[in-house]
């Protein structure tokens, strides 16, 4: 299998630097979403100190020209750091924090979705929204082409991959297992993890998060999946459907309740907010992947447990529903609701935004109300 130059560098000798003292000074990543919506990046810079909250961090900038972000001819971008987390690969003292994007003007750049997804928390703070979502990955090769399957053909049918063990079915357990550890470390809200039904594809879990912090997490999740596999030489995709035909695609379930949805009769207000939801079926589809729902179109096809992108549907323990109530949830007459509609390579703060417009909001209609007149 193809892996990248990087990974056959000698990783023993790294460890040889990397074991050096560095003094009172500390190394802090700063990482953004790029223009693609999809994408990030990220740069160092030395403090003489280690911050202890994100507001000791400093503001700095970057060339937006050369991340799809800005015209060459007014290219500084701003970069404004908002949640900090421990460094898994330099380790302590060292940070890894995530940044929003401002524009020469200090006006939220295109992609930076966090701005207005914390002003719609910020409203209905006191109903205390949780969200848990399953990001579903798949890893490839250097050359494009799955983890582990034949150079010249396919892998067996589905079937023995969800959950699988051995080497004839989880293909790339190292890569998980490492990723998993670094989230540990790293203070992400990671809950777990599992082998899809294509091999070569995984899911990882995250939550339960209140508000804004569901889509810091997840962001620096994925950060640190993309530098795991950078070591390995790998390449990790969030395509929602890799691979056509007749294989699983990967989406980015998000669980979501409120503080009455977790209370007894609850079930109540989860079945009120699902018929909102069913009334705004053309937005949330718009909102759940970066290009308005031609990605999702391709995964979202009423096989391989999804639901039809064209058609609304909820139901108990139905894993082709684009809403799923856990059946635990009827028995117990309270908890939350499954939208399995959200496509693996969403923007979290679009999906957590929309989720909250629709069901606290109770807004209508195929277009976001604007709260910042």
């Amino acid at each position: 299998m193809a892996t990248s130059v990087s990974s056959k560098l000698n990783k023993a000798l790294k460890q040889q630097y990397m074991s050096l003292p560095q003094g009172d000074r500390v190394q802090v990543m700063y990482i953004w979403i790029d223009g693609s919506g999809e994408g990030v990046r990220c740069k160092t810079r030395t403090l003489d100190s280690e911050p202890k909250t994100v507001d000791e961090l400093p503001e700095w900038n970057f060339d937006g020209s050369s991340t799809n972000q800005s015209e060459g001819s007014n290219s500084d971008m701003f970069l404004i750091p908002v949640a900090m987390f421990r460094d898994p690969f330099r380790k302590d003292p060292n940070k890894l924090v995530l940044c929003e994007v401002l524009k020469y003007d200090r006006s939220p750049a295109e992609t930076n979705r966090r701005h207005t997804c914390k002003r719609v928390m910020s409203m209905v703070q006191n109903s205390h929204p949780w969200f848990g979502m399953e990001q579903e990955y798949t890893l490839l090769g250097v050359d494009g082409h799955p983890y582990g399957w034949p150079s010249k053909g396919f892998p067996g049918p589905q079937g023995p991959y969800y959950c699988g063990v051995g080497a004839d079915k989880a293909y790339g357990r190292d890569v998980v297992e490492a990723h998993y550890r670094a989230c540990l470390y790293a203070g992400v809200r990671i809950c777990g993890t599992n082998a899809e039904v294509m091999p070569a594809q995984w899911e990882f879990q995250i939550g339960p998060c209140e508000g804004i912090n569901m889509g810091d997490h997840l962001w620096i999740a994925r950060f640190i999946l993309h530098r795991v596999c950078e070591d390995f030489g790998v390449i990790v995709s969030f395509d929602p459907k890799p691979i056509s035909g007749n294989w699983n695609g990967a989406g980015c379930h998000t669980n979501f309740s409120t503080k009455e949805m977790r209370e007894d009769g609850g079930v109540k207000v989860i079945e009120d907010a699902i018929e909102r939801l069913g009334k705004r079926h053309k937005y949330h589809i718009r909102a759940y992947d970066p290009k308005g729902g031609l990605d999702n179109a391709r995964r979202l096809t009423g096989h391989h447990e999804t639901s039809s992108i064209d058609l609304f549907s909820a139901g108990v323990a139905n894993r082709g529903a684009s809403i799923r109530i856990p059946r635990t949830v009827v028995q117990d007459d309270k908890g939350y609701f499954e939208d399995r509609r959200p496509s693996a390579n969403c923007d979290p703060y679009i999906v957590t935004e929309a989720l909250v417009r629709t069901c606290l909001l109770k807004e209508e209609g195929d277009e976001p109300t604007d709260y910042s007149r």
